[in-house]
């Protein structure tokens, strides 16, 4: 479906749109350029044009295919079942961080990943202002910033070292509260992040145990989740099944340098909550 080469095209679709639609708003923004689609959740005028550029571009790039991109879903939420009918679908998501780039924090990225049939074939993490890019292709690995990438190795991947990072627990599901709490009393490095794509990054390069992922918005991870699995991750529903891209996942779900890090997390999230109330 795509080559190395055709993976450094796509590279260049995305570069490019960053510097006509995103690079030029950074800290320039107006007050009428930032809209809000639902609470704690801004959309500005660089996410929207720089989503039609990906889309206008890549469909030419690849005829035939469709873009599932985050602003379109939000407009219209039957988009996504492209993602399980025969037609290449390019996940996109135009600012993944968009509350840091309204900002000014250098600390967003341009995800995009190309799947058929809900698997996941080719990804690009691209965050402009940090000057980093991640990119994998399905079955041949993953490059960071032009190198091979690699999750950290783990002496005892079940009492893992690096932090673990994730949302804040507000936004953790319904009785799913208490799994930051326990994490931490299992003496795990618990941190809360502020922008996915760059966390995924962060994770296939060795500088994280694993991420607790409390939502499931495919443009979110899809990218992040193959870049994780080619440096040789590890990912799971908390119940232990495959992360499905069309949604209806068993959340949180764990991204992980270790298979046995994931089963650790997932048991301890899991007991937390079973146990009693808090008083």
């Amino acid at each position: 479906m795509i080559s190395f080469a055709e993976l450094t095209e796509v590279e260049n679709i995305i570069r490019s749109v960053n510097e006509k639609a995103v690079l030029p708003r950074f800290r320039s923004l107006n007050d009428s350029d930032v809209a809000m689609k639902g609470p704690m959740d801004p959309v500005t005028v660089a996410d929207r044009e720089a989503e039609d550029l990906l889309r206008e571009h890549l469909t030419t790039f690849l005829p035939g295919s469709v873009v599932v991109g985050e602003e379109a879903v939000s407009e219209d939420a039957s988009v996504l079942d492209a993602l399980t009918g025969s037609a290449p679908v390019w996940i996109v998501d135009p600012i993944d961080g968009t509350r840091n780039f309204i900002a000014g924090s250098g600390r967003f990225s341009t995800l995009v990943a190309l799947s058929v049939g809900g698997v996941l074939l080719a990804s690009w993490s691209y965050a402009p202002v940090l000057g980093r890019i991640g990119t994998a292709l399905a079955g041949h690995g993953a490059r960071v910033d032009g190198r091979p990438a690699r999750v950290a190795p783990a002496a005892d991947p079940a009492a893992p070292t690096l932090p673990i990072t994730t949302s804040h627990p507000v936004w953790w599901p319904a009785g799913y509260g208490r799994g930051v709490d326990a994490m931490r009393a299992a003496d795990l490095d618990v941190r809360y992040f502020d922008a996915c794509g760059i966390e995924y990054l962060d994770l296939a390069t060795g500088s994280r145990s694993g991420m607790v992922i409390t939502w499931e918005y495919c443009w979110d991870h899809a990218a992040g989740l193959l870049l994780v699995a080619e440096a040789g991750g590890h990912v799971a529903a908390l119940d232990g099944s495959p992360v499905r891209l069309e949604g209806g996942n068993v959340l949180p779900f764990i991204a992980s340098a270790q298979a046995r890090t994931t089963d650790r997390i997932r048991q301890i999230i899991t007991e937390s909550a079973a146990g009693p109330a808090a008083v």
